[in-house]
């Protein structure tokens, strides 16, 4: 097999309240790779940290300890904990996309505008951009009287469906999923699930938690599960 696209070593995360003098755990000790062509599921109780292991290679979070090796589209590996913060945007416009729980846009965009923005980012004309854009909201099952509306209006599956066609429209060398078809009816579930196997194979790497046991059984090639973290005295200890 060809060197992961993706390392990560020993990432942990805790936050420090320190108006309250509190420490709060949160991921701790995790290891895994994600290869290209597979998708990596995380998997754990509430408050083992899965969200939080995302957001930490999307650099949303800045991690506490650990490594996390991306090695980039020329064979480059960088440690995304260190990185500069130009090298970490370089990187999400070109290369490593997430889909979270949330779509954040500008107000008063058009729905299509929002999905085609990835690719006019990377200097794709603006009419091919928005073709691409309109066939991946076809696939979403979203109204097209809906789409030259701002999704600020949208119900929260609505949201979810633009959410999920602007991550996937780029197809990023890494795509990082937070739960991509909780809020989804079963039709639309179903067509993201069919989505996501069609960008694994054609190469992209996918790091994913997904809402229902039986997505991850459909769609992991490899399934890391993440312990609770830590009680906060042993941390105290780990990071004296």
């Amino acid at each position: 097999m060809t060197p992961p696209i993706l390392q990560v070593e020993g990432y942990g995360k805790h936050f420090q309240l320190h108006e309250q003098n509190k420490l709060i755990p949160s991921s701790h000790n995790v290891n895994f790779t994600v290869h290209a062509g597979h998708l990596t599921a995380l998997i754990g109780p509430t408050g083992a940290g899965k969200s939080s292991v995302l957001k930490g290679i999307y650099r949303t979070y800045l991690p506490s300890a650990g490594r996390i090796l991306y090695r980039d589209a020329l064979g480059h590996e960088v440690d995304l904990a260190l990185a500069g913060e130009h090298q970490i945007l370089e990187l999400r416009r070109r290369e490593i996309g997430f889909v979270t729980q949330f779509l954040h846009c500008l107000p008063r965009q058009a729905t299509l505008d929002v999905v085609a923005q990835p690719l006019l980012t990377l200097g794709v004309e603006r009419p091919e951009a928005r073709q691409r854009a309109a066939g991946l909201l076809l696939a979403m099952n979203l109204p097209q009287r809906l789409w030259s509306v701002s999704p600020a209006t949208f119900s929260g599956g609505e949201r979810q469906r633009v959410n999920l066609a602007r991550g996937f429209i780029a197809k990023p060398r890494l795509l990082l999923l937070d739960e991509p078809t909780a809020s989804l009816d079963p039709k639309t579930a179903e067509n993201v699930i069919g989505l996501i196997e069609g960008l694994k194979a054609e190469g992209t790497a996918m790091l994913a938690i997904f809402h229902h046991p039986e997505t991850t059984r459909r769609l992991a090639d490899q399934v890391v599960e993440l312990a609770p973290p830590p009680a906060v005295e042993e941390l105290l200890k780990e990071i004296a």
